[in-house]
C-alpha cells in the first residue's frame, strides 16, 4: 500500500519542535468525568477526536481580553516556557493568535483543514478553522482563537492549540445532493423502521429498568456494523535525506 507524503517543515532548527506533532489523542477529560465513561460509546466522536495531528503549545499562556476591537485589548502573559511563544494579538477584536513555526506541504490536489481540537471546548474562546492550499503554498499560516466573551483565559504547556489533517480539494463538488423521501428507498426504509423500534424499545425497557437491559446498557448496533472502530493516525517521522546546506 503506497502512502502520500505530508511534509511539516521545521521553520526554527529547535529539535523539541518535532515533539510538539503528535497524533490527536483518543481521549477528553470532560469524556472522562461521564458517568462510567459513557461519552467514550460514541463511536463517531471518538474517531473524530483522533482524526488528524496536534500541534501543542509551547508556553503557558494566560490571555485576557476587555472586550474591546484594538490589538491591546487582548494582553498575553507568558507564565512561563522557553524561548518564543508564537502567540500575539494580530488582528483585534478578541482574536489570539498562534504563528505555527511549520510549513506544511501536502501532495497535489490536498488541502489542509486547521482548526481547535475536535470536542475540546474551551470556556471562553473558541477556536476558528480554516482550510490552507498547502500543496503550493510556501507561506505560513496561523491559528486563531476567538474569545466569546470579556474574560481571562489560560493555555498550558503540552495543550493542543491546533489540529490539522488533509482534505482533498474539490470533493464536496464531486457530490449531487438530492433531497428524497425515504420511501423512494424501500429497503432503507424498512432497515430504518426496524432500527427505530428497537430503540424505542431499548430505552423503554431502561426506563423500566428491565434487568436485560440494564445489563446490555446500551445498544452497541453501530458499532458491530461500523467499517472503522479505531483510527491509527501515524507519527510524524524525523526527515533521513540528506543534511541541509547552512
Amino acid at each position: 500500500m503506497s502512502h502520500e507524503k505530508f511534509y511539516a517543515f521545521d521553520l526554527t532548527g529547535a529539535q523539541n519542535n518535532f515533539d510538539n506533532l503528535q497524533p490527536a489523542a483518543r481521549d477528553r477529560k470532560w469524556m472522562d468525568e461521564t458517568p462510567q465513561k459513557f461519552a467514550y460509546r460514541c463511536l463517531p466522536m471518538v474517531i473524530a477526536n483522533q482524526f488528524g495531528w496536534d500541534i501543542l503549545g509551547t508556553h503557558k499562556l494566560r490571555v485576557t481580553w476587555n472586550g474591546g476591537t484594538a490589538l491591546d485589548a487582548l494582553t498575553i502573559e507568558v507564565l512561563y516556557g522557553d524561548g518564543q511563544s508564537y502567540a500575539s494579538s494580530h488582528f483585534g477584536s478578541g482574536v489570539l493568535t498562534f504563528s505555527l513555526p511549520y510549513l506544511f506541504r501536502t501532495p497535489p490536489g490536498w488541502n489542509l483543514m486547521v482548526r481547535g481540537p475536535t470536542n475540546q471546548p474551551k470556556d471562553g474562546v473558541i477556536g476558528l478553522d480554516g482550510i490552507v492550499e498547502t500543496d503550493w503554498s510556501h507561506a505560513t499560516f496561523t491559528m486563531n482563537w476567538k474569545f466569546t466573551r470579556a474574560c481571562t483565559v489560560e493555555f498550558d504547556i503540552g495543550e493542543p492549540i491546533c489540529m490539522i489533517h488533509p482534505v482533498q480539494r474539490g470533493v464536496l463538488e464531486e457530490f449531487e445532493p438530492v433531497f428524497a423521501p425515504i420511501e423512494s428507498e424501500a429497503e432503507l426504509r424498512a432497515k430504518y423502521v426496524a432500527w427505530s423500534s428497537g430503540r424505542d424499545k431499548f430505552i423503554d425497557g431502561l426506563n423500566k429498568r428491565d434487568d436485560a437491559y440494564v445489563k446490555e446498557g446500551w445498544e452497541k448496533d453501530y458499532f458491530r456494523a461500523s467499517q472503522q472502530t479505531k483510527i491509527d493516525v501515524p507519527e510524524f517521522t524525523r526527515w533521513k535525506g540528506a543534511e541541509p546546506k547552512k
